[in-house]
């Protein structure tokens, strides 16, 4: 049987030549090898360990190596990593054993001749006083090596957001996100779920500013009898606040046109009590299977699921009170959730814009006089949010910016940079005042 470590390098391993997302590829790993629970834990510890922190750990193997890191074998590379990740970050793991296995582990990738060189690079670094080596400046670097983002995108954000809220950011970004989710309230009260959820050894308590929103802490919750039950769904604050600022109430006609995986047509259809009519589209028909299948879990037979491309106009879906266009997105918001996307080329987001505008624009079609229509990304990348809206609000003088409301404020637009325990987040508010 294979032990931890090497199952997490594997799957490591298999990341950077599949360019597969983290989740999926450590469950794969995990599935093929049966571990103790602790095993496991200590795995995928290791695994999201050094997708997170890449930078910073290529950072201190630089200052203690003679090769650059990118010039490595990527199994040895792979090795210090894991290696550096231990002593850095793991204190029930003495150094001694973090080397030492860390020697183990090339050997057992089949890069026998490079064990002298792990042992050496590793020992170097503990000689040193395990520090990492911070540049001093400029500010993005230091930021960049420190919270193990790249620095191109730090520096932007810099720009845009200061130092303060970024570094805000950037600090939430690592280490365990926190775990949140949202009552089902047509089946139970907040209270209630809390004491269910006790039973099954998972400890949640209320959120403070977000009613119906409880952070949860232990176990597995997609697999409690609650979840079955359709008690509740998992869902970010930053989500949850989404779902609310739409302001949908029962008896109306809402759109959610990117819907998928469909957390936020639940919450909005909790507050519509049930009762009106809520079309949820997504481009691909699985995922529209999947929406369909939590909503009747859940009993909301209100919302109507369907596979639509949302950057064609459809005038027999006809006009809507509310309509939710949360559009695709490169992700930045949610890098504590999916390190892995934080290291995307910028290139590979740069049409990104002119989708998420032509979503936006075909969808306000179906907005009628006197509604309202929600812009919202999970990035905190400003080509994407400030810059779609306005161009948005410039092309089209019928709708006029509309205040966000509640936690949000009077503004019509606004970045949250983990703010309330959520993830990244946008979100601008439209009114439509004429044809």
């Amino acid at each position: 049987m294979k032990e931890a470590r090497l199952i997490a390098a594997e799957a490591l391993l298999k990341l950077e030549q599949r360019q597969a997302w983290s989740n999926l590829t450590l469950d794969h790993a995990l599935e093929h090898h049966t571990l103790k629970p602790e095993e496991a834990a200590f795995a995928a510890a290791l695994f999201y360990g050094v997708i997170e922190r890449r930078i910073t750990l290529d950072a201190c193997i630089a200052a203690h190596s003679a090769k650059k890191p990118e010039k490595l074998d990527a199994a040895v590379l792979c090795a210090l990593r894991l290696g550096v990740y231990q002593i850095l970050y793991m204190d029930s793991i003495p150094h001694s054993a973090a080397v030492d296995e860390s020697v183990k582990l090339v050997k057992k990738l089949r890069k026998t001749q490079a064990s002298g060189y792990v042992n050496g690079v590793l020992r170097s670094f503990l000689r040193a006083g395990a520090r990492v080596p911070l540049p001093e400046q400029p500010l993005s670097a230091r930021l960049s090596v420190e919270f193990s983002c790249p620095e191109p995108l730090v520096k932007s954000w810099l720009s845009a957001y200061g130092e303060e809220a970024v570094r805000r950011f950037l600090s939430d970004s690592v280490g365990r996100a926190p775990t949140a989710l949202r009552v089902n309230t047509l089946r139970i009260t907040p209270r209630e779920l809390m004491e269910r959820l006790a039973e099954e050894q998972i400890a949640a308590t209320p959120h403070p500013y977000i009613p119906n929103c409880l952070m949860a802490e232990g176990g597995a919750l997609h697999k409690t009898k609650a979840f079955q039950e359709g008690l509740f769904h998992l869902q970010d604050p930053a989500s949850q606040l989404c779902a609310l600022t739409l302001g949908a109430s029962p008896g109306m006609r809402v759109l959610d046109a990117c819907a998928a995986p469909g957390g936020k047509s639940f919450t909005v259809a909790q507050q519509m009590n049930n009762q009106g009519e809520l079309i949820a589209c997504d481009l691909h028909p699985k995922r529209v299977g999947l929406i369909e299948k939590r909503a009747k879990e859940m009993g909301l037979d209100c919302i109507q699921a369907q596979s639509r491309d949302m950057t064609r106009y459809a005038p027999e879906l006809g006009t809507f009170d509310r309509v939710l266009c949360d559009v695709p997105c490169s992700g930045y918001g949610v890098i504590r959730r999916k390190p892995e996307i934080k290291y995307k080329n910028l290139e590979e987001i740069s049409q990104l814009p002119n989708i998420q505008y032509k979503i936006l624009e075909t969808t306000s079609q179906y907005c009628k006089v006197g509604g309202v229509l929600l812009y919202s990304t999970c990035t905190i990348h400003p080509a994407e949010n400030g810059e779609v809206r306005d161009r948005f609000l410039a092309a089209h003088p019928e709708f006029s910016p509309l205040p966000l409301g509640g936690l949000l404020g009077e503004d019509s637009q606004r970045t949250l940079l983990g703010e309330w325990d959520a993830d990244g987040f946008y979100l601008a508010a439209f009114r439509r005042e004429k044809p």
